[in-house]
């Protein structure tokens, strides 16, 4: 495998990541006005006024289109050098789309007024181009896509545990978007206090509390979800080390995020509140990554 392809799809997850980061910045620190209704000048200019807002929001920019050549470079690379390789041209080609997917949904953001729901979707599709870029990187690193089809395979798994690491995965999603609206509904605030909910277990189910208290079920069923895959892997699996400790990692990361989200509620009002709520968001990049990892190493491995 050339070394200049490892390198680029390598540095496109970490730009990926790096997107998803600012763009919650940019939410957070309520930037996403700061170059106007202009795109893709910024409050008419090339470059924009120094202002904390603008420049935060351009940056966002800049760096979202320099990792757009990384993504369209990786693609490129995957069609000439691995076009025999069906995963390898989906997680290229999935990056690739969903990237520009976003982007478009950044523009239409700034240009016309948009509902808090399309505005979440905006972060769930760039969490799905990291992703992607995230399985070709690791596929390309490892040379998964040499056409061997005994790489990768080392043991095997149940159909039945296959599904329920996808539908897991599926389901981590959902999760990620609620999380994703309420912050662009500013709904932070509707649940004050952890674990209770305002004081109560089951609070009045309306406006911002009723969506803050929606994400706070979804991320515990979730975190009970993946134990259960943790559990399955640590006892029927193994003796497949891979399994086991990605099945680990991903209890960890979701018992981090639980940890994490409940620190957005204790740093409301703090200078700690912006770090709890970006540290927030690379736990769930990193959990939803490992969760896409497992998926493709379980369909790989299963029975049948």
């Amino acid at each position: 495998m050339q070394k200049s392809y490892k390198w680029v799809s390598l540095l496109t997850t970490i730009g990926m990541g790096l997107v998803l980061l600012m763009g919650a910045l940019v939410t957070k620190t309520e930037s996403g006005r700061g170059c106007g209704d202009d795109w893709p000048l910024c409050n008419g200019k090339f470059i924009p006024a120094y202002t904390i807002e603008s420049m935060i929001e351009y940056s966002h920019r800049a760096v979202s289109g320099l990792v757009g050549i990384l993504v369209l470079a990786a693609a490129i690379y995957t069609y000439k050098l691995l076009r025999h390789s069906g995963e390898a041209k989906l997680f290229a080609y999935s990056a690739l789309f969903f990237t520009v997917l976003q982007a478009i949904l950044g523009a239409m953001a700034v240009v016309w007024p948009t509902s808090d729901a399309v505005l979440a979707l905006h972060f769930g599709f760039s969490l799905v181009a990291f992703a992607a870029t995230l399985l070709l990187t690791i596929g390309v690193w490892k040379d998964e896509f040499s056409g061997d089809k005994t790489v990768g395979k080392l043991g095997t798994v149940s159909r039945k545990f296959r599904n329920t690491v996808w539908l897991v995965t599926g389901y981590s999603y959902v999760v990620v978007y609620i999380g994703a609206f309420v912050r662009h509904t500013e709904s932070s605030g509707g649940c004050l206090g952890w674990p209770l909910c305002n004081g109560e277990v089951v609070p009045e189910l309306s406006g911002a509390t009723g969506i803050a208290f929606a994400h706070r079920i979804a991320a515990a069923i979730l975190f009970l979800a993946i134990a259960y895959i943790a559990f399955r892997a640590n006892r029927t699996y193994a003796d497949i080390p891979f399994i086991r400790t990605s099945a680990r990692w991903a209890l960890t990361l979701a018992g981090l995020q639980v940890i994490s989200g409940a620190l957005i509620v204790y740093a409301l009002g703090t200078d700690w509140y912006l770090f709890a709520a970006l540290l927030h968001v690379i736990l769930i990049a990193c959990l939803f990554g490992i969760l896409c990892d497992l998926c493709v190493r379980v369909r790989r491995m299963a029975a049948g």
